[in-house]
């Protein structure tokens, strides 16, 4: 990032497109951090993690998950609600499981980006 961008508060160019991408995911979808790389033609699951990390916190950042479904450590609970409130598919833990948080349901929850075109009319 230039100096130019740190002290207009600006974020890098790769940062803004990764918000974006994270901004158009519909409430109850997921898109893993590699599925926004391979969105947006760039980076890689770690290059979208930092970004999430660092930048994520004014965006649906839930949307925004790890490819084995697994919550976000540090924030399982917040994310919890917010997929329960969209009504995001999730895999509850088994009875033997019982007081582990559930994962999500990739299957059923992840995105393709099928709005992709309409999206950059």
């Amino acid at each position: 990032m230039s100096e130019e961008s740190d002290a207009a508060g600006e974020l890098p160019e790769y940062a803004e497109r990764v918000l974006e991408v994270a901004e158009l995911i519909p409430p109850g979808r997921v898109m893993t951090y590699g599925d926004v790389a391979e969105w947006l033609e760039e980076g890689g699951p770690r290059q979208v993690g930092r970004v999430m990390s660092l930048y994520g916190g004014a965006v649906p950042w839930w949307r925004v998950v790890r490819s084995d479904g697994h919550l976000l450590p540090g924030h399982e609970l917040r994310a919890l609600g917010h997929y329960r409130d969209e009504g995001t598919p999730l895999r509850e833990a088994s009875r033997a499981a019982e007081g582990h948080l559930p994962r999500l349901d990739m299957k059923r929850a992840r995105w393709d980006g099928e709005t992709r075109a309409e999206a950059h009319r």
